[in-house]
Formats: structure tokens, sequence, C-alpha cells
């Protein structure tokens, strides 16, 4: 409950932060990098909402390293539908580490302007987008911005708990990163937008080609040079897969084990969030007793708190009072996922299986054990 405490101010600070003053307009040319393999629900849209940025300049570079890539149609229908804007693919053909996106960037990066934003293919982006995720790099004491996410699902319930997972826990766990850490040191995926120097002084992608966690990485090393990792106030949206329910279990065994690569002192003290699970388990072991049913309303109710002040107000998900009965069964197979991560080492990853080991990546054959 203490912890949920500590989301629910985070949370709050997060919010009063967001209303200041943002008056600073960059006008610095940029490039937005996409790397693409195969395609994701909603993707189209998904890219067009980059190509309706209010921003004097910027281009997409779009990258695969398989000419033959099912995503490389729906660029050409971009180009197609925006001829007024710089969109660029680019085949990447060189393998330089056992991440294959990362690899991908390492070659896209190459062809940029000074400032860069790299998004996952399923990021959906408001038209203001760019003002905002990159007027905080006016300030060169800042050297990465990166963005919270809300997960938009679809009918099935592995899509749906993986959803709640984002908007009532994830993203409340880094908020809660933030104000403990003062300030973040690891960057996330749905944004991370920086200067191309900056970049090079880590040692560019290449020096984290073999990473599973990218994003943190970056982040991390950034942040090692002396500078700021800021969390901007945009709030963008991922459009999930249509999971099984195994799909969404091995989904978070996946997350739990780049987490726990990437802090493992830091996951470690997860144990101590599941406040749900925890007071079923002590309901159950002191046999039904008073105390028992009071503390489980306590934690239900701190529980349901913070799902709606991060869900809700920090992230304008519309769909966290709809689902919100689920959050019990997602909470517990987060400590399932949690408890398991602990007992080994391979992921599977886009269809390819990976042995992962301080937090970088060995491929496994493709071969059935």
């Amino acid at each position: 409950m203490g912890y949920y405490a500590l989301c629910i101010l985070s949370a709050l600070g997060f919010l009063r932060a967001r209303k200041a003053d943002k008056s600073v307009l960059p006008t610095q040319p940029v490039s937005i990098l996409k790397p693409l393999r195969g395609t994701d629900p909603e993707m189209y849209e998904s890219f067009r909402s980059h190509c309706l940025q209010d921003y004097p300049e910027y281009e997409i570079i779009f990258g695969v390293s398989d000419p033959g890539d099912p995503a490389i149609p729906l660029v050409e229908q971009l180009k197609t539908e925006f001829p007024e804007r710089a969109i660029r693919l680019m085949v990447c053909p060189e393998i330089l580490g056992a991440n294959t996106k990362v690899s991908n960037l390492a070659q896209m990066v190459r062809e940029t302007r000074e400032y860069v934003i790299v998004n996952d293919s399923d990021i959906r982006v408001e038209p203001d987008y760019l003002r905002r995720v990159l007027a905080p790099l006016t300030d060169p004491k800042v050297g990465l911005v990166t963005c919270l996410y809300r997960g938009i699902a679809n009918s099935s319930l592995g899509s749906r708990l993986e959803s709640l997972g984002i908007s009532t826990d994830f993203c409340a766990g880094v908020l809660v990163a933030q104000t403990v850490e003062n300030g973040i040191r690891f960057g996330l995926g749905s944004t991370l937008a920086f200067r191309r120097r900056d970049l090079q002084a880590i040692g560019g992608f290449e020096a984290i080609v073999d990473y599973l966690a990218d994003d943190y990485q970056i982040g991390s090393r950034i942040a090692a040079l002396g500078l700021k990792v800021k969390l901007s106030d945009v709030v963008v949206e991922t459009f999930l897969p249509r999971y099984t329910f195994s799909g969404f279990f091995n989904h978070q065994l996946r997350w739990a084990r780049t987490i726990r690569d990437s802090r493992f002192w830091g996951y470690l003290g997860l144990g101590l969030t599941f406040g749900l699970p925890w007071a079923v388990l002590a309901l159950i072991l002191a046999q039904g007793a008073g105390w028992a049913w009071g503390l489980l309303a306590c934690t239900a109710a701190m529980r349901a708190t913070v799902a709606l002040v991060v869900g809700k107000r920090v992230l304008r998900d519309r769909q966290v009072l709809r689902w919100l009965a689920l959050i019990s069964v997602r909470d517990v197979f987060a400590l399932l996922a949690w408890i398991v991560s602990f007992a080994g080492h391979e992921i599977t990853w886009r269809g390819d299986r990976f042995k992962l080991k301080n937090g970088k990546l060995t491929r496994i054959s493709d071969q059935p054990m």
C-alpha cells in the first residue's frame, strides 16, 4: 500500500509539471527513424500520424533488413499519399549483431540530421508530437527525451490484460522511478529523442547491437555522460495485437526478463508491489480473519486509485474504467511472470528464440527442442 501511495504521489507530481508553461518552440530539422519487421495492428494509420505533424522541417526514414518485408508496401503507399513529405525506405543489408532492430538503426542513423527521434512501428502520435517532444532538447543539459504510452487493446482477453498492465502498472512504475531517483536514467521504445552527437559519444547504436533493451541502454548511457533524461508530457499510443492467453503470458515473461537483466535490484524490489495477490494470500493464510479482509479491502481501494489516477488522468486511457474489474486477474499473472522470470534466460522475440544473459542476446537454433 505504501508503494501504491508513492505511485499516486508521483502521478500527481507529473500532472502538476505537465501544466507548466511550454513557451519554447523548437524548429531544428529532425529525422524520425522507424525500424520495421513485419506488420503490426493499425500500422498504416500509425504511419500516417507521423506525416500530419505541425512542424517546419522533418523527414521519416523507414528501415528493413529484408527486401521482401511485408511492411514495405505500406511505406510505398504512404509515399504516394504524402508526396510532399520527405519519406525514405532503407534496406539495411548488414547484420551487425543479435538485435536486428538496432542493427538496422545503426545503418539508418548514418544518413540522419543532428536531431533524431526513434519510435516503434506501432506508435501513433498527435499533430503537436514533434514540437512537444523536441522542446526539452533546446536545453543543452538534456540528452534524451522519452514518452509514456497507453496500449489500445482489441477484443481478446490477453490484449485487454496487456493494456491494463501498461496503463495501471508499468507507467506507474516509471513515474515512481522518476520520483525516487530524482529523474529517470532509461528510455522507453515509444519515443527516444536525442542529438546525433550524443549518440556518437556513447559509441552509437553499434555499442548496443547485442542488447535486447536498447531503449534502456541508450537512456542509461546518455545519463552516464552527465546529461538529463527527460520524461516528456506527451503520451503516445501503441496498438496491441490480438494476444491469445499464452501469447499474453509469454510477452509478459519476455518483458519481465528484459527488465530483470536491465535493472536487477529494482526488478527484485517489484516483488513488494504486487499488493492484491499478496493480500489475497494473507487472507487465505489467516483463514478469513477480519483483519485480513480489511487489509484486502484497503489494498484493493489503493490499487483502484492508482489505476484511475495513472491510467485515466495521466495517460487519458478511456479503456481503464471499462476493464477495471480485470485488474486482479492481470496482477496475478504479473506476479506469476515475475516469479517464473527468475527460472530461466530464454525469450522469444518476433518468432526468434534467444538466450538472454546480462542484457545481451544470443540467438538459439530455430530447431525445436
